[in-house]
């Protein structure tokens, strides 16, 4: 259950403003950790202690949604359209979601403050995505990357009729850019092997919705996987299908939903969760009114 509601559970005095108060001072632990996101998801077994003499730590909020934080790991709720990080090396003046957790974590500890990014989402891609908050931790996420011990699943909602109820995509893809688009590898090209696991969530007239886990993590794997087998993700321009009149969307429908990994300092899992931003939803609203046929 959320963090707030547990804590006043365990104090019945406390109002809900009270708990939130003393969560985001810091004064709250959960099994000897400090927590300071009260809506943060808890078991309720979990061992929750409130220490009002403990030093508040300075009040800081991150600009984006949070969806796990605790000393070493914050994992934020990513918009669409914003970077990972900067377009290039050298770069400071661009809206990151890096910045963005850096500025945060600069207003927590101003003489120490961390954060370093351990994967990245596309540009257009919402959702779920991790930061380290030390360099301990920051060391750990990246091998958890890069030997794939995580779980990410993403929402597609995908132009065409998939022929069964799941699948996968086993294709790698070429190490090559051409005009601006990755591809599945023909003989002889350099290649990374890449698979896709998707499963239909809903089906929608002439699209559907579906639930895609990767098993490895190639940037653009999704849209091309995708695209190869014939299921282009709605919005997309570069590997979409051509759009005739108004677009149902403005932007690739994909979105970042979970993420779930071993925490690289303690071992607990991590288990975040992002629902599904505006556009979106609209989206899908759209599709579930057309008319079948």
């Amino acid at each position: 259950m959320r963090l707030d509601l547990l804590l006043i559970r365990r104090h019945p005095s406390m109002s809900r403003r009270k708990a939130r108060d003393v969560i985001e001072k810091g004064q709250v632990s959960v099994d000897g950790r400090t927590v300071r996101e009260p809506g943060g998801e808890v078991a309720e077994s979990a061992a929750v202690a409130f220490d009002p003499n403990r030093r508040a730590l300075p009040r800081a909020r991150c600009t984006l949604a949070v969806l796990h934080e605790d000393e070493h790991v914050i994992v934020v709720d990513n918009p669409a359209g914003m970077l990972t990080v900067p377009s290039a090396p050298g770069v400071h003046d661009e809206d990151t979601a890096l910045r963005r957790v850096q500025d945060y974590a600069h207003r927590l500890k101003p003489r120490g403050g961390y954060a370093e990014r351990v994967h990245r989402l596309d540009r257009d891609t919402s959702g779920a995505l991790a930061f380290a908050l030390s360099r301990e931790a920051r060391a750990g996420l990246i091998e958890t990357f890069r030997h794939h011990r995580i779980e990410r699943a993403y929402l597609a909602i995908v132009e065409g009729e998939p022929a069964g109820e799941s699948g996968q995509v086993d294709a790698p893809l070429r190490e090559a850019w051409v005009s601006g688009r990755r591809g599945v590898a023909k003989p002889g090209e350099e290649q990374q092997p890449a698979r896709t696991h998707w499963r239909v969530r809903e089906r929608l007239p002439g699209a559907a919705l579906l639930e895609v886990r990767l098993e490895t993590g190639r940037q653009h794997q999704i849209r091309v996987h995708l695209a190869h087998v014939g299921l282009p993700i709605l919005g997309d321009p570069v590997y979409g299908r051509p759009v005739h009149g108004r677009p149902l969307a403005r932007r690739p429908m994909l979105h970042a939903f979970r993420l779930a990994f071993a925490h690289p300092v303690t071992g607990e899992r991590i288990a975040a969760e992002s629902p599904p931003p505006e556009d979106f939803q609209r989206a899908l609203a759209a599709l579930r009114r057309r008319p079948p046929g």
